[in-house]
């Protein structure tokens, strides 16, 4: 009896140690924010971040620019709804941008590929727009509220884009 009761004492407090260990593991989902400090010649974590931004549905392809600096790319979006306003891709810009830079250290410049249209953005100018060092942003919601200040401000979106 005593030798089942230790086996059995053992054998609970290995489980419990081992699914403590599990669940450690498992909730280290930091959202967007598990990609920070990534770099551009991440393929992988370059997509992922893409894949949960703005209208990832509609993203074809990403052409990084690894060679030489100003390292960048180039994303390409397809079949985007053809009634979508000039503001929509404008707000798509500012938006999936501000994430790629604060994730990706050392990106510089993105070109934004629609069917019709194209933005090239710079991490300097969108961080002189903002006034705030984007790679200094540690938490999703901190960034978030930042873009939908400035994307509410129809005064500031006109004056980034230089309308």
């Amino acid at each position: 009896m005593k030798k089942t009761t230790k086996y059995f004492t053992f054998s609970l407090l290995l489980v419990l140690l081992l699914s403590a260990c599990n669940s450690a593991t498992t909730n280290s989902d930091d959202g967007l924010f598990q990609y920070k400090e990534s770099l551009i010649g991440n393929n992988s974590a370059v997509i992922n971040i893409i894949g949960q931004l703005w209208h990832a549905e509609k993203f074809e392809e990403v052409a990084l620019q690894t060679k030489s600096e100003p390292y960048g790319m180039t994303i390409t979006y397809k079949d985007l709804d053809a009634a979508m306003a000039d503001k929509e891709y404008k707000e798509t810009v500012v938006y999936n941008a501000s994430y790629l830079f604060a994730l990706i250290d050392n990106a510089e410049w993105i070109v934004f590929d629609f069917d019709d249209r194209q933005y090239e953005i710079t991490k300097s100018a969108l961080e002189d727009w903002y006034d705030q060092e984007l790679s200094n942003f540690t938490d999703e919601e901190e960034l978030e509220a930042l873009i939908q200040e400035k994307l509410n401000d129809e005064n500031e979106m006109k004056k980034f884009f230089k309308q």
